[in-house]
């Protein structure tokens, strides 16, 4: 118990780049475990797979990284997930995996029966210590093969932190061969740091690059490396009058690709034809560019360039110097024809509130304000109707925007797909 604490006292450190401690995740003998006895009498070591603290990967990860209070940043689930009614309360830029376990139902108010059930919400990470499953939908990942029985926090994320940058401009990775020595990782990557002569930084939260495959199902191993990216010091937090930014630089689309290979979107509403174009290669439009930059709200193009950024919707800068990724963490800034949109411009890493892992209702619900407000059960008139509230009260559906002010948006808001693709003046 005392290592496990020290170990959620100081989870940054402790990971610092690379990999931690042995045994804040293993147990030499599994002699933690309250074990069986055998019908001699004498113990039965046959604990956990790989001599983890948790009956599974993902169990031993959420030891330290879940929470009831979002005081650390570390934290990625709400622990324990909070009942009907009241929301999860960790607000990190990948959304917090409790949704897998919040399902939410409602009548329309013309009567039709809608639900959004908790394994549409995310990852289905398998953590059976915190009473997370199998997806019951997907049998293997959207778009790929990867078995959701297999799928855990290290399906991602390399827990050896073995990936490393050598250069802070080239954003390439390196990975030490067995039994060979690379330059040691001496800090996270995840935040800025910089690689020196002597020591390089790990990747960017730790995940996985070419040649990766978990233990748990070494049979397909990643093709692509991780993004470059940088976040802010400081991200598991409410938005309600600044947003958090990562500063996303180049890869990410390119790495979900490892599972989602053949995921691909419609470009437009009611679209059969064409994709939604996305990653390195999808360079922003100047029609898409002076839209982003323009788009307030709902009837309000009065936006400016400088303060135009919304991590709502969020773009990738398609370089990979760390410096320039660091120093973007505090801009507010939109973008130009230089950046591209990726996966994470519409969806959240972990799990969110909504359909599909969305960072806001794209799929069942027109509005996300209605009178001012936001929706809720507990809204007065129209905003209480199910095809608005989607099950949940006002507060639920405040921290699913990141604890944002409605008044930030219009009094009746439209989908944020309008940030890139202005249509509004055609749904009024």
């Amino acid at each position: 118990m005392l290592l496990v604490m020290a170990a959620a006292d100081s989870v940054f450190a402790f990971h610092n780049g690379g990999v931690g401690d042995c045994d804040g995740c293993h147990t030499m003998h599994n002699s933690s475990l309250n074990q069986p006895m055998a019908k001699s009498g004498a113990p039965v070591f046959a604990g956990n797979a790989y001599l983890l603290l948790g009956s599974d990967q993902s169990s031993t990860c959420l030891i330290c990284h879940s929470g009831s209070v979002p005081t650390d940043d570390y934290k990625v689930a709400t622990n324990p997930v909070p009942g009907p009614g009241l929301p999860p309360v960790q607000l990190t830029p990948g959304g917090d995996f409790a949704y897998m376990q919040k399902n939410y139902s409602w009548l329309t108010s013309s009567g039709a029966q809608g639900s959004s059930p908790g394994d549409a919400h995310g990852h289905s990470i398998i953590a059976a210590d915190f009473l997370y499953f199998q997806n019951a939908v997907y049998t293997v990942s959207p778009g790929g093969s990867y078995p959701s029985a297999k799928l855990g926090c290290t399906s991602c994320h390399d827990p050896h932190g073995s990936y490393r940058l050598t250069s802070a401009t080239a954003g390439t990775f390196v990975k030490a061969a067995p039994g060979q020595l690379g330059l040691p990782i001496v800090s996270s990557g995840s935040s800025g740091a910089l690689p020196t002569a002597t020591g390089a930084v790990g990747a960017y939260r730790l995940l996985g690059g070419n040649g990766y495959a978990p233990a748990s199902y070494p049979s397909a191993p990643f093709v692509n490396d991780p993004p470059v990216a940088v976040a802010p010091v400081v991200y598991n937090r409410a938005e309600s009058t600044s947003d958090t930014r990562v500063a996303y630089g180049r890869g990410m689309s390119e790495w979900c690709q490892n599972c989602h290979a053949g995921l691909q979107h419609a470009s437009y509403p009611n679209s059969t034809v064409q994709n939604h174009p996305f990653g390195n290669s999808a360079k922003l439009v100047q029609e898409v560019v002076d839209t982003y930059n323009a788009y307030v709200k709902t009837g309000d193009l009065s936006g400016t360039a400088a303060t135009s950024y919304n991590s709502l919707v969020p773009f990738e800068e398609g370089v990979t110097d760390l410096n320039a990724l660091a120093t973007d963490t505090t801009s507010t800034a939109g973008p130009s024809v230089y950046d591209n949109v990726m996966c994470l411009t519409c969806h959240r890493a972990h799990a969110s509130a909504w359909d599909s892992m969305t960072r806001w209702n794209a799929a069942k619900g027109a509005y996300l304000t209605v009178g001012g407000a936001y929706p809720g059960i507990d809204a007065a008139g129209a905003g209480s109707n199910g095809e608005y509230a989607t099950g949940k009260t006002q507060a639920e559906y405040a921290k699913t925007m990141y604890d944002r002010p409605a008044a930030k948006f219009a009094a009746s808001q439209w989908s944020l797909c309008n940030k890139c693709h202005e249509n509004d003046q055609y749904k009024q």
